[in-house]
C-alpha cells in the first residue's frame, strides 16, 4: 500500500486540506493519505499554534464527520495520525519517514506537500534524503511559479509529481485564524 504523509499543524484543519487529501486518493496511485498532525514544526512560530491535543481531536472529528457524510469518496481513505507525538521534538519530516518505515514495513510511503513547502524545501533537515528516498507529490497553489517548479522537477532525478490537475482550494489556516480573531 502506498501511503502519502501529509504533515501539517492543521491549525485548523480545513476543506483545502481535506479536499486535497481526498482528491489525491481518487486521482493518483496513492492508496491512503495520513494527515500527520505536527506537534512542533521547526519552521513555524509555536506561539500561534493551538494545543496539539486540541488540533488532533479537531482534525479527527472533522475527518470522521466527512467519512460519515461521504463514505464512498476518497475521504474514506484519509486518516488522522498522532505518530509524531511519540517522536523527539521538534518534528523533522526525514525522521518521521524513517520511523514510519520501521513501524510499518508493509507500507511504502510518499510525501504530500504544498507549493509553499516546495519553495522552502532547502530549509528542511535532510531534504536530499527525503526526495531521493520517497516519492514527493507537490500541490501547486495556482499558476504562479509553475514554470519554475516544472523546471526544478525536470532537473532532479527524484520521483517528484506535480499535481497540476488538482482543483485550487483557495483557503489557508492563517486566513481562518484571522477571520476568527476579527
Amino acid at each position: 500500500m502506498l501511503v502519502a504523509i501529509y504533515g501539517g499543524s492543521f491549525n485548523p484543519l480545513h476543506f483545502g486540506h481535506t479536499g486535497l487529501a481526498a482528491w489525491v486518493v481518487e486521482h493518483t496511485q496513492i492508496d491512503e493519505v495520513w494527515l500527520m498532525v505536527t506537534p512542533n514544526n521547526p519552521l513555524k512560530e509555536k506561539s500561534i499554534l493551538a494545543d496539539e491535543q486540541v488540533r488532533l481531536q479537531a482534525a479527527t472529528r472533522e475527518i470522521e464527520r466527512l467519512q460519515a457524510e461521504q463514505p464512498d469518496s476518497g475521504i474514506s481513505h484519509v486518516h488522522v495520525s498522532d505518530f509524531e507525538f511519540k517522536l523527539p521534538r521538534p518534528s523533522y519530516t526525514a525522521n518521521t519517514l524513517r520511523e514510519l518505515q520501521r513501524a510499518y514495513p508493509e507500507h511504502q510511503f510518499a510525501l504530500l506537500i504544498g507549493q509553499d513547502n516546495w519553495n522552502i524545501r532547502q530549509q528542511w533537515r535532510e531534504w536530499e534524503y527525503i526526495q531521493n528516498t520517497f516519492p514527493v507529490f507537490v500541490y501547486p497553489r495556482g499558476k504562479e511559479g509553475m514554470p519554475e517548479i516544472k523546471r526544478e522537477i525536470a532537473n532532479t532525478r527524484a520521483e517528484i509529481h506535480l499535481l497540476e490537475t488538482a482543483p485550487l482550494f483557495d483557503i489557508s489556516s492563517t486566513q481562518l485564524r484571522n477571520a476568527m480573531n476579527s
